[in-house]
């Protein structure tokens, strides 16, 4: 048989049809089960993968998103297979599940439309981040104080503002009693944990003109910055921040995988930042998708200088290759912008290197069919596995660790909680 008339997918789903509810935003896990989750989000893939039936016919290497359109109601899920064919060759083959959600209100959700007088007081949260898809949340309360209460405890956990609002529902003459429905609209502040940021010009200055590019190293009610390449670093409040209310320059969407080829360690350069240890070094470091192509090297300062040696790995922004349009850089007038900044250090390769052996067989692939819509898409040269936070795609082990697919009688395979 030719190889190009092998198929490895035949026979797997490439269609499936998944229950979502629009007013919790929350999928059905059969049979009662309902699981939140946000679009490209690592629950949502492994609630997808998890969908799958007859999947144990291959072994799947990786799984990832392609394209996600909320008003369409479709989600398309690129998923990687192996299988052993004649004489024991291994092919490798790509294809496409395409999901399509059915709108059906969960039973919570469905008891609140049923009867709305129950609630007294609705919290709203937005964020409005891009590699998020906004994310937003509504939650229905029983009275005006546990929605006070609840607003009070997300502006201790992270920078908010928030505005409420109150509507009559009824009113009793004779007793002289009013029945009100309050709402309470939370936003949260869009910068998150590894963003690049540049300070407007503003608040560098009133922060001691730190930056102005500058990191974010964690977010509680305060806002937690770095710069990375003096070590100075500054926190900033709610109200300093909504003050100005800028937005991130690049964010962890959009990290490069670095290889680290020598460290310089600078004399005297360590502070620690609630907790944390940093340690200025000047490195030199190539991209990873780089290798084969060229030899191009960049020599930077970095504040992980205590924890890079050279054969690290590194995840970090390539602003050598960025094409920015932030307001806020074009208000510094002659900055001189670095080539790559490193964020964190990536743990991957050494996974990789635990996993096992090397394969004793070449691996064969197989060309994608790939639709019309699909023509474009080139896969992305971010790094997508790095050391576990925030990333686009899961750990394969993650994504099998609660699904059997062992198959009953009937040939339909199983599928735990």
């Amino acid at each position: 048989m030719a190889e190009e008339a092998v198929d490895i997918t035949e026979g797997l789903q490439k269609h499936v049809i998944i229950i979502h509810c629009p007013e919790c935003d929350s999928y059905l896990q059969p049979p009662r089960t309902w699981l939140k989750a946000q679009l490209e989000s690592k629950e949502l893939l492994t609630f997808c993968v998890k969908r799958l039936k007859n999947l144990n016919k291959v072994r799947l290497v990786n799984a990832e998103f392609i394209w996600t359109e909320p008003h369409s109601k479709r989600i398309k899920v690129k998923l990687k297979v192996q299988k052993e064919v004649l004489n024991g060759a291994v092919l490798e083959q790509s294809y496409v599940v395409e999901y399509v959600q059915q709108e059906h209100m969960c039973e919570s959700c469905s008891r609140v439309q049923a009867n709305p007088d129950q609630w007294v007081a609705a919290v709203q949260l937005r964020q409005h981040v891009s590699h998020r898809h906004g994310a937003r949340y509504r939650l229905l309360l029983s009275s005006r104080s546990h929605g006070v209460k609840f607003v009070e405890f997300i502006g201790k956990v992270a920078p908010v503002r928030s505005r409420h609002d109150k509507q009559l529902v009824s009113h009793d003459s004779k007793s002289n009693n009013y029945n009100y429905k309050y709402t309470f609209s939370v936003e949260i502040s869009p910068i998150c944990r590894e963003d690049l940021i540049c300070l407007p010009p503003k608040v560098a200055l009133s922060l001691g003109n730190i930056g102005p590019l500058v990191i974010c190293t964690k977010v509680t009610n305060s806002i937690a910055l770095l710069d990375p390449f003096t070590l100075r670093h500054c926190f900033l409040d709610s109200d300093q921040y909504w003050r100005s209310s800028f937005k991130s320059l690049l964010t962890s969407r959009q990290l490069v995988e670095y290889i680290v080829l020598d460290v310089e360690i600078h004399v005297s350069s360590e502070v620690n930042v609630g907790g944390s240890k940093y340690t200025l070094a000047d490195a030199q470091v190539a991209r990873v998708s780089d290798f084969g192509k060229n030899d191009t090297i960049f020599t930077i300062t970095t504040h992980l200088g205590h924890i890079l040696s050279p054969g690290d790995y590194a995840l970090g922004y390539d602003l050598y290759r960025a094409n920015s349009n932030d307001i806020e850089l074009d208000k510094y007038k002659g900055l001189n912008l670095p080539d790559a900044i490193l964020i964190k250090k990536s743990y991957e390769e050494k996974r990789q290197r635990k996993r096992g052996k090397p394969r004793s067989w070449k691996l064969k692939s197989l060309d994608m069919e790939i639709d019309d819509r699909d023509r474009e898409y080139q896969p992305s040269e971010i790094a997508s596995m790095t050391d576990g936070e925030e990333v686009p795609s899961v750990p394969i082990e993650e994504l099998l660790a609660d699904l059997d697919l062992s198959e009953d009688e009937d040939g339909d395979s199983n599928m735990k909680d």
